[in-house]
Formats: C-alpha cells, structure tokens, sequence
C-alpha cells in the first residue's frame, strides 16, 4: 500500500538517481550527508525500483522530503539513516588529531576508520593568527578539503587571521583559497599572501604596504658645482631638464646606502653620505601607494663622470646659479624648496639628520639598524 510522507532530516539531500545494470534490478539511490562534517560524505539508500514503482520522491529542501512507498521500504529506509547518524554523531565528538611529517600537510582529523583529513601546517603569528607557507604542489581538490578542515579546526582553537603564502608555481592554488573567502594582501615577484579574518568582528588586519621611499642627491664640489643628470626614460624624457640624481631605495637597503648606489650608477661618481637634509610626503605616486623622497647630502669622493648609458642621457658638473636658472625649477616650488634647503646647508649651517648606527632588539631578535637625528644639536 502507498503512503504520502513528509519528514525532516539532519542530513542534506543530495540527489535521487535510478540506475540499471545489466540483468540486475534496476534502484531508486536516495544520497543524504552530513552537513557539518568538514569531509561530507553521503550515504545512498538503494531501494529496489519495483518496490517504488509508480511512487514519487520529491526534495522540498536540503533537510525536507515528500515521497510515496510502501511502509515496508520507509522503515528499512528510516533505520538506516538512524544507525548513520548515531555513528556520525559519534565519529564527531571523539574527533581527535594526530601529526604527519608532510612539510605541507601535517595533523589529521578522523573522521572514520577509512578516511583521514589532513590539516595544513601553521605556525602562529604574533597576533593570535596562524601563517601557512604552501612549498611543495599539492593537488587542487585536497588542498580545498585539508583547507576547509584546517579553517574548521582554527576557529575552534580561537584563531584570528589566517595568511596563506602561495609560491607562484604553485598559482593552480590560488582560486581554491579565494573561494574559501581570502582576499589578495600583497604580492612579491616569487609569491602571493591571501589573508582571512575568522571572527565575526571588525578585523584588525593590518594594510599592505603604503609607501614607497624614494631619494635625491645633492652632491656640490669645492667649485660650487652640483652633479646633476639628464634622463633617458620617464615623465623628463627629452625636456631637457638638467635634475639632481634620483632613485628608489632598495628593500633590505638604508637610506644612506641607496643614495650613495644610486649616485654611483647614474654617474660613476663616489660619495661619502653627509645628511638628510629634508623628506617629502605625497599620496597616489606609483599604483596608488603614497611616496616618501629623501632629499639627502653627499659628499664627491671622485670627480670622472662615467653616465649610466641605459638611463642616463648625459651627466655633468654644473654651476648653481645655472642650476637654479633653469625655468622647470623656477617654475616649480618643491624644486625652489629644495634648493634653498640645499644652500642653507651649504651657506647658513643649517642642519639636517645624519645616521646613527644603532643596535636594537625590539622585534625580537638583535639588529642594526639607523636612527636619523640632528647630530650636531643633538651633540651640544
């Protein structure tokens, strides 16, 4: 006899498929699965097609079912998904983890005899965050799983921020961390940083990178003449504007060490780094990121101009007065700026920072660094 059935599950309906097999019966599969497992599994319910035959199943919802069968079928069918659920409920709260010695892969959470999830290794950061640092390739679909379980097993712990390091050779990972819900940090020419916050509060994660530090030399001789170039590429290309050497100062590189290089390739001239003599802040000078320049005195140690022929149109020795003549630096006040503060040192003592190597532990581990001060008050 057929009966109507509504009922409600804990489980997630997955699908009703019919399949044929030779000679053999053809079944009527009803798959459920456990919807907070981090591996979800399904577990199909095959019935005899005859037993159903004429009769409808129907998925209301994920969890609702509207179907017709035979009571006999229902109970069989209703036992099963108790006996499931009991072992799941089971295998779930006696989840324990274990340590693998995979460089990318290293706890595992059990969820049954037959199938382990890998965590993916962490170390924790300073902010009650974890770091994860993919090296060797893994595939698509087990990275996805082990990340799942892994976010699942952070949240318990508490976690905050989650930051994923992705090597760029292994960018076939990258749309599986995005669909987890990280977004793109930063970007370095060899890898990606993702980042995810897990609580449901503002995060506090801290913005890439803001500034880029740029410097420009001032470099006079005893005959009151400044180095000055004229550039192959960029925005003075051909303006034939006579402008003090200029670059960007390396990262790992000191103020005064990338002033001293970058004066060296531009001209072949050796300095001595004498002090900054003033900075400069803008905003949206390069892909949106603001500027930092550092106007800065250097001292000539040699004299032989020898240009950097792949930037570097020309080079020379140029008196002051022709210098300042020029109409791009009358016409422009940062340029008249810097000039005056150049001669004030020159001139009037004016005194700018110079660099006091220090030694300091405040990140934790001992390093040089530079603190830049008015050494010559400082002093007295």
């Amino acid at each position: 006899m057929g009966v109507l059935f509504l009922i409600w599950t804990p489980f997630e309906f997955c699908h009703i498929k019919r399949a044929e097999n030779g000679d053999a019966p053809a079944c009527v599969g009803l798959a459920f699965r456990h919807p907070e497992s981090p591996s979800p599994k399904s577990i199909p319910l095959r019935v005899p097609a005859p037993l159903l035959s004429g009769k409808r199943v129907f998925c209301l919802s994920p969890r609702w079912i509207l179907f017709s069968a035979d009571l006999l079928v229902v109970a069989v069918a209703l036992a099963v998904l108790l006996v499931f659920g009991k072992q799941q409920s089971i295998q779930e709260r006696t989840m324990s983890i274990s340590t693998s010695s995979s460089s990318v892969l290293a706890p595992k959470l059990h969820f049954d005899s037959d199938e382990d999830v890998a965590l993916l290794t962490a170390v924790n950061d300073e902010h009650g965050g974890v770091i994860v640092e993919i090296k060797d390739p893994m595939d698509s679909t087990d990275f996805s799983t082990s990340l799942r379980s892994s976010l699942i097993n952070w949240k318990k712990q508490g976690k905050k921020g989650v930051w994923i390091k992705l090597p760029i050779n292994l960018a076939n990972l990258i749309e599986a961390v995005v669909q987890e819900g990280f977004l793109y940090h930063h970007a370095e020419p060899t890898y990606l940083m993702l980042v995810r916050w897990l609580p449901n509060t503002q995060h506090t994660i801290p913005a890439n990178a803001s500034h880029r530090v740029g410097i420009g030399a001032f470099v006079m001789n005893d005959n009151r003449e400044i180095l000055v170039v004229q550039e192959k590429n960029g925005i003075l290309k051909g303006s034939g504007f006579w402008k003090f050497p200029t670059g960007v100062v390396e990262q790992g590189e000191d103020i005064h060490a990338g002033t001293i290089r970058e004066v060296k390739e531009e001209t072949g001239i050796d300095t001595e780094f004498v002090e900054v003599l003033a900075f400069r802040q803008t905003h949206k000078a390069f892909f949106e990121k603001s500027d930092l320049f550092f106007l800065c005195l250097l001292r000539p140690l040699s004299f032989d101009i020898h240009i950097q022929e792949l930037e570097i149109e020309a080079a020379q020795w140029m008196p002051i007065e022709e210098y300042a003549n020029q109409p791009f630096v009358q016409k422009h006040e940062l340029l008249k700026y810097i000039l005056e503060v150049s001669l004030a040192k020159i001139d009037k003592g004016y005194s700018g920072f110079s660099p006091v190597q220090i030694r300091s532990t405040f990140f934790g581990q001992q390093r040089e660094e530079c603190l830049f001060l008015n050494s010559r008050d400082f002093n007295h």
